[in-house]
């Protein structure tokens, strides 16, 4: 930053109003437990009902782990949902493949919302910068990266195909064939779900939370606080990405708010004070109740404070229900 620019970053930060954290909090960590309460609906069709206690501390274990590893969290929490509840690690991979696609689906949509809303305004952006990547020489280098991609994944399926083929009496191959099949039988599993209105009533909700956490810390700076709903969802549009390329969104986070906020007329120091507010808070979250349910997870476990339903209970339960 240019001198005139730190200056008004660091008087952003001393004048915002801190108290707004609290209820950003909140909304965060609900956002959180109902995440929850629907990756459980997705893994109750596989005959298990893990405690939601147990499901929520593996979650932030795993969102504490993304923070310095992008995506090994995901392998995290299934491992210590497995480790606690005696469910297949490979079925819960599963349930939790067929949650990131339905969230990445999810997220086009709310793209093409928001982009509506605001048609002028986000359309032009867009309209302008995608014009101006695909005359630039990155736009090449891209589309090669993604070539070469897509030819190192074909030749590795052929591969990995011949080779499960020849030695399919192996013990590592057996493995692997179990492992797939586990990890099939999770996605399969999505289609008995009985659920399905609260799972997208929770898929709702979570993205409602993530738009509200912005648009109340759009009240913590008095530059920003006139901002509405629609620059929430633009925000929160980006942002995601930059949270998705970067562990835990470092340095990322706050560039592309900046970015997005200039759109309203919002000085790019200030927009990147509101970043770093944002991604503080958010940082915060992830490591302070990460650590903390992590660490209630393994001791009420250990002290058999959790109670757990088995498969065959819950197969006699759905029996009765029928």
């Amino acid at each position: 930053m240019t001198p005139a620019n730190l200056l008004k970053f660091k008087q952003a930060l001393f004048s915002a109003k801190y108290g707004l954290v609290i209820p950003v909090i909140f909304l965060a960590l609900a956002s959180h437990v109902s995440r929850s309460v629907r990756w459980r609906i997705l893994i109750e069709p596989l005959g298990y009902r893990p405690s939601l206690f147990n499901v929520f501390s593996s979650l932030m274990a795993g969102y504490l782990v993304n923070s310095f590893v992008t995506r090994v969290g995901e392998v995290v929490k299934c491992t210590l949902l497995t480790k606690y509840e005696k469910i297949p690690t490979e079925k819960l991979l599963g349930t939790v493949l067929f949650e990131r696609i339905f969230d990445l689906f999810c997220y086009f949509i709310f793209i093409g919302l928001t982009i509506l809303l605001q048609f002028r305004l986000v359309g032009d952006f867009i309209r302008s910068n995608l014009v101006d990547f695909i005359h630039s020489n990155k736009s090449t280098i891209l589309l090669i990266k993604v070539s070469v991609t897509i030819i190192v994944v074909t030749t590795l399926i052929f591969i990995t195909r011949a080779f499960l083929k020849k030695y399919s009496g192996s013990s590592l191959v057996i493995r692997i064939r179990s492992f797939f099949a586990g990890l099939k039988e999770g996605i399969a599993a999505v289609k008995k779900m009985r659920q399905r209105r609260w799972f997208l009533f929770h898929t709702f909700f979570i993205w409602t939370m993530y738009v509200l956490q912005i648009y109340v810390g759009f009240f913590s700076l008095k530059e920003i606080s006139h901002l509405g709903i629609e620059a929430a969802c633009s925000v929160l549009t980006l942002a995601t990405i930059a949270m998705i390329i970067m562990p835990g969104g470092l340095g990322a986070f706050p560039k592309a708010v900046s970015w997005v906020l200039i759109l309203y007329s919002v000085e790019e120091p200030i927009g990147e004070a509101f970043g770093f507010i944002m991604w503080g808070v958010t940082t915060f979250i992830v490591l302070f109740f990460g650590l903390l349910f992590t660490g209630l997870m393994i001791y009420f476990n250990k002290r058999g404070l959790i109670k757990h339903t088995s498969p065959d209970a819950l197969a006699s339960a759905t029996i009765v229900k029928t």
